[in-house]
């Protein structure tokens, strides 16, 4: 069965009967190789695909057809479009550029997102841009989702912003029961805030100690980012290193 999805052919497959048959009954195999084999995804995005690992990150999450979806500092909107694919026409995608970062980075780190904004294809898709203090979206959410980013958070360029205030944010817009996931780069156990503006990581114990304040239930977390011979002393751009970082991949809940 495995052999037939082209895009999965490069990943240990026992892995993925394990990540996927999971939550089989939220988005099938089918709908995911669909989303990933999309034509109008640029090479250089699928070219990510073997090591981003969108398969099992998209079941992990447990995303569903008509989900309403934040995907907060998308950049190239990597995740924004394969989304835009799963949630389909019932659902939406609302890719949120903070003012700060649109400010402060170079633009070709925004310009795949840029470039969807008015895209009829991605009509599903709302890309939205105000400070991070006013992070608002027209509607309830199923999913708040964010990767490679929350560490920036605290770094000069975004303020830094407030982080407690985010989070609660994040946590209003979400429907009761809704998820927050959330993937970062991983920094040295006990490290704290110390490693996001030198080497963009974070300690994953302060990151989950943060976002549980706001109210949010810790449910799960997945381990198919993690790479144990990362030492957490590098950047994450040091090109040893790039695409290959330890990463914590967490998923929280919205109580009710």
């Amino acid at each position: 069965m495995l052999k037939s999805v082209p895009y999965l052919a490069a990943l240990p497959s026992t892995v993925l009967l394990i990540c996927l048959s999971a939550h089989a009954d939220t988005l099938g195999l089918k709908a995911v190789a669909r989303a990933l084999a999309d034509p109008r995804r640029p090479a250089e995005q699928v070219s990510l695909d073997a090591t981003r690992k969108p398969a099992q990150l998209i079941s992990f999450a447990q995303l569903k057809r008509g989900y309403l979806i934040a995907d907060f500092m998308p950049g190239n909107a990597y995740f924004t479009r394969i989304m835009s694919d799963l949630v389909g026409d019932s659902g939406h995608v609302y890719a949120f550029l903070p003012t700060e970062q649109l400010a402060s980075c170079p633009q070709h780190e925004v310009a795949g997102t840029r470039l969807i904004e008015h895209d009829p294809g991605y009509a599903n898709v709302s890309v939205l841009s105000d400070a991070t203090a006013n992070f608002r979206v027209p509607q309830k959410l199923d999913v708040i989702w964010t990767a490679q980013n929350y560490h920036d958070l605290h770094d000069n360029f975004m303020g830094p912003a407030d982080v407690a205030a985010l989070n609660k944010r994040f946590f209003d817009a979400l429907k009761p029961g809704g998820t927050y996931l959330v993937i970062d780069h991983a920094a040295e156990t006990g490290s704290g805030l110390r490693d996001t503006e030198s080497l963009h990581r974070i300690d994953p114990l302060r990151m989950r100690q943060e976002i549980e304040a706001a109210g949010f239930v810790f449910e799960a977390e997945s381990n198919v980012l993690r790479n144990r011979s990362d030492d957490h002393k590098s950047s994450v751009f040091d090109p040893s290193l790039r695409g290959r970082t330890d990463q914590v991949v967490y998923r929280f809940r919205k109580p009710g």
